[in-house]
C-alpha cells in the first residue's frame, strides 16, 4: 500500500507521496483545489508507477473544502480517509515537529495515514448531503431572523427613523417567508426518499425526539459512519472529559463540546422534556441526582442517553419501545 497526505486549502492542495514504508522519503505535488487540479493529481500519481487501488489518501476535514477532492479521488478508486485535524496536530507534537507550513503539514498527514491506518471514508448518499445542506441553510436563516428581531426590539424602545423600522419589518417578513419555504422543501425532500422517511420515523418513535431534533440527528447519522453509539456521542461533543492526576489535579468532569453547538442545544431541550416523559431517561436522571450529581451534569448524561437511543433504533431498525427493560 502507498500513502499520500493532502493538506487542503480553499484554493490549493499540497500533496506528499511517501516513497517507502519508513515514511521518511517523499515526493511533493501542489495542485489547485478544482476538478482540473484533481485530474492533474491523478495523472501525476499514475506517473509514479502505482495502481490507484493500492493508494491510501489521508486528508483533514476542513470545513467543506476537502469534499470535492475526496469525492473525485474516491470515484477514481482511491481509498480515502478524512480525519480530525486535532489528531494530526497531536501526532505533530508527538514527533516534535515545530515547523508549520503546508508542505510539512501534508507530509505529517501522509505519515499519519501510514502509522495509524485510519478508516476508509465512504461518501454519503446524495439525498443525505442535500438534507444536510437544507438544514444548514434553515439554521442560518433562523439565526438571521433572530438577529433582526433583536434589532427590531431595540428599535422599538429607542428613537428610530420610520424608514429603518420599515426596513426591519420587511427583512423579518422576507426571512419568515424563506424559513417557511425551506421547511416545506425539507419535508418534501424527506417524503420523497423512503430511506430518510423511514429513519426519521424511527427517530421520532423515541419519546422527546421531535421533528426538529429528529431531522438534525438524521442529517448527522446519514452523512457520517459511526460503528458505535459512543462514537456518535463523541462526535456530538457529549462524552465526559475528566481532568484528574495525582493529588494536585482534581478538576471536575465536563462535556467535551467538540461537535455542533446547534445540535447540542436541540438535544438539551429534548433532554429537558425526556426527564419528564421518557421512562428510560427519567430513571437515569433520578438515579444520578440521587447520587449527588448536579442537575446540569445529569442532563448531560441524559443528552448522551438520547443519542444512544437514536443510534439503537437505527441500528436495530425497530421503533423505540418504552416498555422494554430499563437500561438506564
Amino acid at each position: 500500500m502507498y500513502y499520500l497526505g493532502i493538506d487542503v486549502a480553499k484554493a490549493k492542495l499540497d500533496c506528499s507521496f511517501l516513497l517507502d514504508e519508513t515514511g521518511l522519503k517523499r515526493k511533493s505535488k501542489k495542485v489547485t483545489n478544482s476538478q482540473a487540479g484533481f485530474s492533474e493529481l491523478l495523472t501525476w500519481l499514475a506517473k509514479q508507477g502505482i495502481e490507484l487501488t493500492e493508494l491510501h489518501v489521508t486528508m483533514e476535514a476542513t470545513g467543506g473544502y476537502h469534499e470535492q477532492a475526496a469525492q473525485a479521488l474516491h470515484d477514481a478508486g482511491v481509498a480515502v480517509s478524512i480525519v480530525n485535524p486535532a489528531q494530526i496536530k497531536a501526532l505533530g507534537k508527538t514527533l516534535a515537529i515545530r515547523t508549520k507550513t503546508d508542505a510539512v503539514d501534508s507530509f505529517l498527514i501522509a505519515r499519519f495515514g501510514l502509522l495509524c491506518k485510519p478508516d476508509v471514508w465512504v461518501p454519503s448518499a446524495p439525498e443525505a448531503r442535500a438534507l444536510k445542506a437544507l438544514l444548514a441553510r434553515q439554521e442560518a436563516i433562523s439565526e438571521d431572523l433572530q438577529r433582526e428581531r433583536n434589532r427590531q426590539e431595540k428599535a422599538s424602545i429607542s428613537t428610530t427613523p420610520e424608514r429603518v423600522q420599515k426596513s426591519l419589518d420587511d427583512s423579518i417578513h422576507f426571512l419568515q417567508t424563506q424559513l417557511k419555504q425551506l421547511q416545506q422543501e425539507i419535508d418534501d425532500h424527506i417524503d420523497k426518499h423512503p430511506a430518510l422517511r423511514e429513519d426519521l420515523g424511527l427517530l421520532k418513535s423515541i419519546r422527546a425526539i421531535g421533528p426538529q431534533v429528529g431531522k438534525a440527528m438524521l442529517s448527522v447519522m446519514q452523512t457520517h459512519s459511526f460503528k458505535t453509539a459512543e462514537q456518535l456521542a463523541a462526535y456530538l461533543g457529549l462524552v465526559p472529559v475528566e481532568r484528574q492526576s495525582g493529588s494536585s489535579v482534581l478538576g471536575r468532569s465536563r462535556l467535551s463540546k467538540a461537535g455542533s453547538p446547534e445540535i447540542r442545544a436541540k438535544l438539551y431541550m429534548a433532554a429537558v422534556v425526556a426527564i419528564r416523559y421518557n421512562a428510560h431517561v427519567k430513571a437515569l436522571y433520578e438515579r444520578l441526582r440521587a447520587r449527588g450529581k448536579s442537575a446540569m451534569s445529569a442532563l448531560g448524561a441524559c443528552m448522551r442517553k438520547l443519542v444512544h437511543l437514536c443510534f439503537g433504533v437505527l441500528k436495530t431498525r425497530m421503533p423505540y419501545q418504552e416498555n422494554y427493560r430499563n437500561i438506564a
